[in-house]
């Protein structure tokens, strides 16, 4: 089942549900979902629906950071959004999982002592690997980390 397919299984469930928040979340991902596969005229790899997903997540994370604190309603609306998008958005690696595949890098390029110079080499090789599967601020830190 494709990830359009399923959300749009639980925008039907919401709508019987009478759940008007969270079928408002479903179709707005629908919709974006749609016109991704209409721009590429075929459909979805796996892998691009879950781009797609966690794009939707950053741009409301975004939302809800430039929002006033005065606007509840926003800030509300947007961690409601969130919290619907992620339980389509592909489990995410942890900081131990993220560390190993680091390590796994700097094994295969032969890097015993990493040092800035090198940083650009590691991300070249571990960005692919992580690609959709971690969050790239979380990645960059912990590279960072490692020059320190």
């Amino acid at each position: 089942m494709t990830k359009i397919e399923l959300v749009r299984a639980e925008m039907v469930k919401a709508m019987k549900e009478k759940n008007k928040d969270r079928k408002e979340a479903l179709s707005m991902l629908l919709g974006v979902l749609k016109n991704k596969a209409i721009d590429k005229r075929e459909d979805l790899t796996e892998e691009e629906e879950n781009e797609v997903v966690l794009k939707e997540i950053k741009q409301t994370k975004e939302t809800l950071e430039t929002s006033p604190a005065d606007r509840t309603d926003i800030i509300e609306q947007c961690k409601y959004r969130i919290e619907v998008y992620s339980e389509f958005a592909p489990e995410s690696m942890s900081e131990e999982e993220v560390k190993q595949t680091i390590q796994n890098v700097l094994n295969s390029l032969g890097i015993t002592e990493p040092t800035a110079k090198d940083k650009g080499k590691i991300m070249k090789e571990l960005m692919p690997l992580v690609k959709g599967k971690a969050d790239g601020k979380v990645v960059n830190q912990i590279v960072g980390d490692l020059f320190q």
